[in-house]
């Protein structure tokens, strides 16, 4: 056939059988891409990063989950501003606390909480001189857990916060508020106490020896991490 020797046909032949292969090509890769699952999962806010992994896998990879050992997926958490609670890190319910002495104003305040105390003890708290009588009032929201005469701190109060994490520490008082009792839900600000000079304050040193404690079981109140309420009654 002298037509298949012509140089232009020989041309066109070749041309058409590149033109199938890439064609041929770019079908399997078509039919790969669709096989393909995705392997970028994101966390929308809606979702939990402590969710199970398997939340994440395909369809066929949870029903089968005991038999199928896929690869893990990159998860990309969203932007967390917020941070975790623990000792030595303040519990939100602490950023809203009120002076526990009535007329005591921020500027009067001293930070006494590493100071020396007897015994070697450091003072872990901050006292408030206040002449005896005056108004000791709850600093935050939160039950009355323990009415307790001690050596050290005399007359004294424990109240937890609301969310149970914060055991508040009133000592040296006078007397109770009259009708307080354990158990007592006390608002912000509603006197529960006056100062006082009780336990080992000393005769005449009138102030309020108040503390602040991160606590891990609210039933073992007495027990926790000391914070500074200095910078917390500042502010």
């Amino acid at each position: 056939m002298k037509w298949a020797r012509h140089p232009r046909t020989r041309t066109l032949f070749a041309a058409v059988a590149i033109l199938a292969a890439i064609a041929t090509l770019v079908a399997r890769l078509t039919r790969m891409s669709k096989n393909r699952p995705n392997d970028v999962v994101t966390w929308s806010q809606s979702q939990s990063p402590g969710a199970s992994p398997t939340a994440y896998l395909p369809a066929q990879a949870q029903n089968n989950s005991a038999e199928v050992q896929p690869t893990p997926p990159v998860i990309v958490p969203p932007l967390d501003k917020t941070s975790p609670t623990g000792p030595g890190v303040t519990s939100p319910s602490a950023a809203s606390l009120i002076i526990p002495v009535a007329g005591v104003r921020p500027e009067q305040l001293r930070d006494t909480f590493s100071e020396s105390r007897s015994q070697g003890r450091i003072h872990d708290a901050i006292d408030i001189p206040a002449p005896r009588g005056t108004a000791v009032i709850a600093a935050a929201d939160g039950p009355i857990v323990k009415l307790f005469q001690s050596e050290r701190g005399g007359t004294t109060i424990y109240q937890l916060s609301v969310d149970g994490r914060l055991a508040y520490y009133y000592a040296h008082l006078d007397r109770y508020a009259e009708g307080l009792a354990e158990g007592h839900f006390a608002k912000q600000g509603e006197t529960i106490a006056y100062v006082g000079d009780s336990g080992n304050a000393g005769p005449g040193n009138y102030h309020l020896h108040f503390s602040i404690a991160e606590i891990a079981n609210p039933k073992d109140f007495w027990h926790g991490v000391n914070i500074n309420p200095y910078p917390l009654l500042r502010k």
